[in-house]
């Protein structure tokens, strides 16, 4: 579903904020990463983390790992009301 709207496309379009390490996970993986996880059940932060230990979804998404829960969180930490309307305003064009 995700290939036939071209979202990783999209996203890389979006303005995420990098990572601020050479070991940082990629924002498109992340973002995508956490849409799976809802898909799959997670209702909350540390749900994240049956995708992780998933090497099945890994493969499928051609992920090299998937970051852990706190990985997410500490991206979502870097959105401030600013940025999130800088990338809202790229989702919705």
């Amino acid at each position: 579903m995700l290939d036939s709207m071209g979202f990783s496309e999209a996203v890389t379009t979006w303005g995420l904020p990098e990572p601020g390490s050479n070991r940082g996970y990629d924002p498109r993986q992340l973002v995508e990463q956490f849409l799976v996880s809802i898909w799959c059940g997670a209702c909350r932060f540390s749900h994240l983390e049956m995708v992780r230990m998933d090497n099945t979804l890994v493969r499928l998404f051609g992920w090299t790992k998937a970051a852990g829960h706190k990985a997410l969180v500490r991206f979502f930490n870097r959105f401030d009301m600013i940025r999130n309307e800088q990338v809202q305003g790229e989702i919705y064009r």
